[in-house]
């Protein structure tokens, strides 16, 4: 063998001593990433039912598609339906969206896309709020969100910019930009 067929092998070699290393190093990377990013449990067609202290049903929900992240206490829904049931016991307000969030920890509910919050009962005043983002916090039954807002009613239709709603109370502010029609029939 002379020199050069010694330096393409020492070449050839390094290389691919190199290149096995840097494999290694991406797949152990790759599992600690893909680990840590795994949900804890995943749960299609879900179907829930949140009480309070006092025994009562707080809320129910169901999802067709749901992941629980415990290291950050995190809940993601897909398509999730939220019937919320305020002070009185009965539930009032059904709130859909395609994607939603649930912070077990601030236990606040975050809605997204295509959001739609119906009356259940057909004897409230408004019957339809819809937006693109919603947040809810389940503790004091308060919903705000900062996008456009859309509130249709019986015999009448309200646009804003903004929203805060206190189920309890059974109060509905937009905060800006606020135009409204009705109609007489």
């Amino acid at each position: 063998m002379n020199r050069v067929t010694l330096a393409i092998l020492a070449f050839f070699s390094a290389a691919l001593i190199l290149y096995w290393q840097v494999q290694v190093k991406r797949s152990t990377q790759g599992e600690v990433t893909t680990v840590s990013d795994r949900p804890d449990y995943i749960v299609n067609n879900l179907q829930s039912v949140q009480f309070d202290e006092l025994g009562q049903v707080n809320s129910r929900v169901s999802a067709s598609h749901m992941e629980f992240y415990s290291e950050q206490n995190m809940t993601y829904f897909s398509e999730p339906v939220y019937l919320v049931y305020p002070d009185s016991g009965n539930a009032q307000w059904r709130l859909r969206s395609t994607k939603g969030t649930l912070d077990k920890n601030k236990g606040k509910v975050t809605l997204e896309n295509d959001v739609i919050i119906d009356a259940i009962s057909p004897e409230e005043p408004i019957q339809t709020i819809e937006t693109n983002y919603l947040e809810l916090d389940l503790n004091t039954m308060i919903m705000t969100s900062d996008h456009s807002i859309k509130i249709t009613g019986k015999d009448f239709l309200i646009t804003g910019k903004g929203l805060r709603a206190d189920l309890n109370a059974q109060n509905v502010r937009l905060n800006s930009q606020i135009e409204g029609t009705y109609e007489t029939k």
